[in-house]
């Protein structure tokens, strides 16, 4: 959810749909990075690589970054619809 919140913070015209792609595709692409060992190699030199990109794979976080990708594109399609009726 809260890479859907940052992709509506850079572009806010940005689809519910769209924004919650693209959260989910960079979610997925940080999580296989992660097979590489790259991550693990730089969190041994600095203490903010491991948490912005981990240091192992677990692939059930694959399901869990859909299911926050779909939650926060409901949350912004909702609140969307919200601003849409009070204009």
């Amino acid at each position: 959810m809260l890479v859907v919140a940052l992709v509506v913070l850079v572009a806010p015209r940005t689809r519910p749909v769209a924004a919650a792609g693209a959260a989910l595709a960079f979610s997925c692409a940080v999580e296989l990075f992660q097979l590489t060992g790259v991550p693990a190699a730089l969190a041994a030199h600095s203490r903010l690589a491991p948490l912005v990109l981990g240091t192992s794979f677990h692939a059930p976080d694959l399901l869990w970054y859909a299911v926050g990708a779909a939650a926060g594109g409901a949350v912004h399609a909702f609140c969307r619809a919200a601003c849409r009726r009070r204009a």
